[in-house]
């Protein structure tokens, strides 16, 4: 922080107020038809301030002058001639082209809470420029809006376009209000809860205290604030306080940008901040702010009984269901076929969270009951695509509509039983007696892995299969779980060629479930 009551010319300067006490700065010109601008940036309070201008003493000129210091306090206690006031959080300016020579005085006073902030003071301000021009359309548009994404598009700042500096677009997004300054920003980011830990001005203050309280010297006065963990000045811990929803993001020289993330039906404000890389000085754009779109209202599946509802779900979206048994009842089981990827699946008993798990393949869970209870079923797609799945919802617990599958539905051919007309597989099977179909469908020899994984819905049963490609059913099962595996030869294949295999198991209720499909050819020489 700067210590000093004298503002150098050409460098920005960051300081401190507390409540009420005001604080005065000087400035020297010296010579008359000077050009003059001054710059008052408040951080995060609003500010009195107002500029003045006193005759400097005849001796004063030339060589041979007294210290500055000296004439401050010779004529400190005398009021100069008001130029400018201002009342308010504005980043505000007064400039001159023409200003006499003087002893210039810069006072200002917080009323609302102790802060910071920052001045700018030059007697070159053509050459110095070091605060990025705006375009003469300085709003910020909201070119598209979603239910999560907002994009914004902004006119590039003349500094970039025309002089060439260096600059580079910082966004700022939170949920409260439009920030007029960078600095306003960085005080909200850091939290305001070590600055309380400040004594006030006293016999025993020094400004160099403040080194203590996490404000920035001026050489990382552009940088994110993050004020110290604790003062062992004061030995006193800072309190932890809940991270500000505040988001700054610095994106180069591009002139649009998307804000992806955000919540649904909520409205965000957005500011626009262009800052010279050179200086780390910033020109704030005209704020804007945006309500993304509502969620699509969900249509809620009510679910029957036993019977088994299908349900599509886009990527990455979300489907609900109800069921509502009519009798009262112990348990509940939820049977789930995710007929692609992985699906999300969520139940909530009369709005309590019983089960969140991710699903691929066939699950069963089974719930404690309630009389007269409402289940609330979330389910959520995937990513990758679209998400087929099928669900049953019983208060039965032996109507069991789908089969029970082993953890591995692979199928394994044995490359050393194949000839040049028959190939040889095994899979492996449950506990629980079931039916297996095999089917074989001749395919190119350019079949690859992305063909195969298309057509990787496990729901599809063997009654969408032509009569002609099936090769038989069979029973299986073993009470001993490491031999309720079974292989089988598929005969009267053409030699050199390749197939499709699938099997699919079949249960009680009828509905079938399909292990990975596995692709064999057969020898082309025996």
């Amino acid at each position: 922080f700067h210590d000093s009551s004298v503002i150098p010319d050409g460098a920005e300067i960051s300081s401190y107020l507390f409540r009420d006490t005001p604080k005065r700065y000087f400035f020297v010109v010296e010579e008359d038809n000077t050009p003059l601008a001054v710059t008052v940036t408040p951080c995060d309070a609003p500010l009195e301030w107002k500029l003045s201008v006193q005759e400097l003493p005849e001796e004063a000129s030339g060589e041979g002058s007294e210290p500055l210091e000296q004439q401050k306090q010779q004529i400190t206690n005398e009021e100069g001639t008001e130029l400018f006031s201002y009342k308010g959080n504005d980043v505000e300016y007064f400039v001159s082209s023409s200003s006499p020579s003087g002893l210039y005085q810069l006072d200002l006073l917080s009323t609302e809470k102790d802060t910071h902030f920052k001045v700018y003071a030059t007697t070159t301000p053509e050459s110095d420029q070091p605060y990025p021009e705006l375009p003469y359309d300085p709003r910020i548009d909201v070119t598209s809006l979603g239910r999560t994404t907002v994009t914004l598009a902004w006119k590039p700042s003349p500094t970039a376009s025309l002089l060439k500096q260096p600059i580079q677009y910082c966004i700022v997004i939170n949920k409260e209000h439009n920030f007029k300054s960078l600095c306003a920003v960085e005080a909200k980011l850091s939290s305001d809860d070590a600055f309380m830990m400040a004594p006030k001005p006293g016999l025993d203050f020094s400004p160099f205290d403040f080194a203590l309280f996490g404000f920035p010297s001026d050489n990382n006065s552009g940088r994110e604030r993050g004020f110290l963990k604790s003062s062992s000045k004061f030995g006193r811990q800072q309190s932890s306080k809940p991270r500000v929803d505040l988001h700054k993001v610095c994106i180069g020289n591009k002139n649009i940008f998307t804000v992806s993330d955000l919540k649904p039906d909520t409205q965000y404000y957005f500011d626009m901040f262009a800052v010279n890389t050179n200086t780390n000085m910033s020109t704030a754009y005209v704020g804007t702010f945006a309500r993304t779109k509502e969620e699509a209202k969900q249509k809620t599946v009510e679910l029957k009984d036993g019977k088994v509802t299908d349900v599509f779900i886009k990527r990455k979206g979300a489907k609900f269901l109800r069921f509502a048994p009519v009798s009262s009842h112990q348990k509940v089981t939820f049977s789930v076929h995710s007929c692609l990827d992985a699906v999300q699946i969520q139940v909530r008993r009369d709005g309590k969270l019983l089960l969140s798990q991710n699903v691929e393949g066939v699950r069963q869970f089974q719930l404690r009951g309630k009389a007269k209870a409402k289940y609330l079923i979330r389910l959520k797609g995937s990513k990758k695509g679209a998400s087929v799945l099928k669900i049953l919802a019983t208060t039965r617990p032996n109507k069991q509509s789908f089969p029970s599958l082993p953890e591995d539905t692979r199928i394994k051919a044995f490359d050393k039983l194949r000839t040049c007309s028959s190939v040889t597989v095994a899979w492996l099977g449950t506990q629980e007696r079931n039916k297996f179909c095999i089917y074989k469908r001749e395919v190119d020899d350019n079949y690859n892995e992305e063909q195969k994984k298309r057509e990787q819905n496990q729901c599809l049963g063997p009654d969408t299969r032509k009569k002609s490609e099936k090769v038989l059913c069979k029973y299986f099962h073993s009470q001993n779980i490491q031999k309720a595996v079974t292989t089988e030869t598929i005969k009267g294949l053409q030699p050199g060629k390749s197939y499709l295999l699938d099997v699919y198991v079949i249960g009680h209720g009828g509905h079938s479930v399909k292990y990975q499909s596995k692709l064999v050819k057969t020898r082309r020489f025996c």
